[in-house]
């Protein structure tokens, strides 16, 4: 059976007290790739690494019916001010450890064992994928190229999350 492309609707968080929208390169990164792969982004924005403003952003694009996939990029280092993995893990009903997993193996193949620094973190809240990704222009690039385009992609096999998501709400 051939699968057809299936559009997947994604926003995008930055987390960041040192940049604004225009200076959020890996954020343009994201957006660039987002749209080459044919996926459509449904919003972007820009918060101060701060939970609870963090997590008011996070919790209305759960809510929002016109959202599949949330992105965040910034705040998974291990920093004070890096707090992004404590923002949307309370958001999580399920954490999908293989992601953080799989980005440090990978990251590990670039960066050496500087990989582990890494606090890269994925699960599912409600029917929508989340993903918190490191904010360097590199590892966002090596997350999306590597793992995230693949894994949203319905053509994909054995598996990835397209066909995994009219399910999430399943009981």
């Amino acid at each position: 059976m051939n699968r057809e492309f299936q559009p997947v609707r994604i926003a995008l968080l930055t987390a960041s007290d040192s940049r604004n929208l225009a200076e959020d390169r890996s954020g343009d990164a994201l957006v660039e790739r987002i749209a080459a792969a044919g996926h459509i982004l449904t919003t972007r924005t820009l918060v101060r690494e701060e939970i609870p403003n963090m997590q008011a952003v996070l919790r209305e694009w759960i809510a929002n019916e016109q959202i599949d996939v949330i992105l965040i990029n910034g705040g998974t280092g291990v920093t004070g001010r890096d707090i992004t993995p404590e923002a949307l893990r309370p958001l999580l009903d399920k954490e999908l450890p293989g992601f953080g997993e799989l980005f440090r193996m990978l990251s590990f193949k670039t960066i050496g064992t500087a990989a582990m620094l890494s606090r890269a973190l994925g699960g599912v809240s409600g029917n929508k994928f989340l993903f918190a990704l490191p904010g360097s222009t590199n590892a966002v690039l090596q997350a999306w190229d590597e793992i995230l385009q693949p894994q949203l992609d319905a053509r994909t096999r054995p598996g990835n999350l397209v066909i995994l998501m009219p399910r999430l709400l399943e009981k």
